[in-house]
């Protein structure tokens, strides 16, 4: 049985792996550009990422009506505009520097959402042909 994006009885799980996705993504850009991670970075760099995510997810309904659809809104919506916050937080110019930066979210932040769902729902699919939940 392969594991799902949206594995049912699981949306705790899944929110967190989602939050788990972009904070993963802002260590490993801080690692690869700083040396080290912090917990100031990781609120300068994911707050803003996950302040976008969520705000889209929560009127995409992203968690209540989980599919592809309403992924998908978080995903091109809700990145974009965790970027942009950040750029402003950070008061910086909305030029090539924050359109790679854009890009490279856009890529690896579904990628990692990706991939923590698909353990999510692997371990939901391995816990119900167990008999546990």
């Amino acid at each position: 049985m392969a594991p799902t994006l949206f594995p049912p009885g699981s949306q705790r799980a899944v929110v967190a792996s989602d939050a788990l996705a972009f904070l993963v993504f802002a260590a490993i850009g801080q690692l690869s550009h700083h040396g080290d991670v912090t917990a100031a970075g990781l609120a300068r760099d994911a707050g803003p990422l996950l302040a976008g995510w969520f705000a889209v997810a929560l009127v995409a309904r992203t968690y209540r009506r989980p599919g592809r659809r309403t992924l998908l809104a978080a995903w091109a919506l809700g990145v974009p505009a965790g970027v942009l916050l950040r750029a402003l937080l950070l008061g910086r110019s909305l030029d090539h520097h924050e359109a790679a930066f854009l890009g490279t979210t856009l890529a690896f932040g579904a990628a990692f959402v990706l991939a923590g769902r698909a353990l999510v729902g692997l371990v939901a699919t391995r816990g119900a042909l167990h008999g546990r939940r």
